[in-house]
């Protein structure tokens, strides 16, 4: 959302006049949230958010968070676990612990393509391990909204 209404300012789409009403219409949007009382134009609420004053990318934290769990189960497969992937552990593994550091050791040294395939044997980031990890969860909330009818 943050990336968004950033885009859309550098753009024009979002102009001046509409910096706030913007920022809270996305808001609404995607996160469900409504401004607390009344703002308007003479509020610059995106301000209060450090990614906006600092010029941050917001989208770091959702590549890092698929990054996470891509790392999670490469590192529980190298670890040889069996058990669902929201169980495993690379606690003490000696082979998942030097795969990890050798990984980190190249540092800014090479891209980073070349990093994440040092450690999951692909170049390319792959989203599927957060739905491995959270399987169980969305089989139980699949069988728990059996026969319901949607929104519910």
């Amino acid at each position: 959302m943050i990336d968004k209404w950033r885009w859309e300012v550098f753009s024009g789409q979002i102009t001046p006049a509409n910096y706030n009403k913007a920022w809270w219409d996305l808001r609404l949007k995607y996160q469900g949230v409504a401004p607390p009382m009344g703002r308007d134009e003479s509020d610059f609420d995106p301000a209060a958010k450090y990614h906006v004053a600092a010029n941050v990318p917001y989208a770091r934290y959702f590549l890092a968070d698929i990054l996470q769990f891509q790392f999670h189960r490469s590192l529980s497969q190298i670890a040889g676990c069996k058990e669902p992937l929201y169980r495993c552990s690379i606690y003490g593994n000696k082979e998942a612990g030097a795969r990890l550091n050798a990984m980190l050791a190249m540092g800014e040294s090479r891209p980073w393509q070349d990093e994440l395939a040092a450690l999951t044997g692909t170049k390319k980031m792959d989203a599927t391990a957060i739905v491995d990890y959270f399987a169980p969860l969305q089989k139980w909330l699949d069988q728990q909204n059996q026969g319901k009818p949607v929104g519910w």
